[in-house]
């Protein structure tokens, strides 16, 4: 069974949560849909770096037909999408946090407006200078914006 059929059935059981493992094709759209209809979700995608994870997620819905559009997919992504993790593997081998990045929802253009908050600049990871975008959607999560103090403790 197709993953993207897996996804729209499990969509019809209403869960509460829905995590799909990796997303590669047109399944992401249905993924889309459902993190835009308010449902907590979570999936991974091979990507080099967060922004590029965030591209690659722009562009998979387009596989599902020409009629998706990205018109409709760019501000869907900024929209749906809170946080990007991504994990690299160090020389070693060993998998490791690369960057973590919010988004607050805007775009330019066709760009999804990414904000690093933690980066491993080779001595692990690091909090930027970056302040927590102060919306509805992160403060629902339990996400208040906080000084770089306060958020340490």
């Amino acid at each position: 069974m197709p993953l993207r059929r897996l996804v729209r059935e499990a969509l019809r059981m209403r869960p509460t949560r829905l995590v799909v493992g990796e997303v590669r094709q047109a399944e992401a759209l249905d993924l889309l849909i459902a993190m835009n209809s308010g449902l907590p979700s979570m999936a991974t995608i091979h990507a080099n770096s967060a922004r590029e994870a965030v591209t690659k997620l722009c562009t998979l819905p387009l596989l599902a037909g020409p009629n998706i559009a990205a018109d409709f997919v760019v501000p869907t992504v900024a929209a749906s999408v809170d946080l990007v993790v991504h994990v690299a593997i160090d020389a070693s081998g060993v998998r490791r946090v690369g960057e973590i990045c919010a988004l607050p929802g805007r775009t330019e253009g066709n760009v999804v407006e990414l904000l690093p908050l933690f980066e491993d600049r080779g001595d692990g990871l690091q909090r930027t200078t970056a302040v927590m975008p102060d919306s509805k959607r992160f403060r629902g999560l339990g996400m208040e914006r906080r000084g770089r103090q306060e958020a340490r403790a």
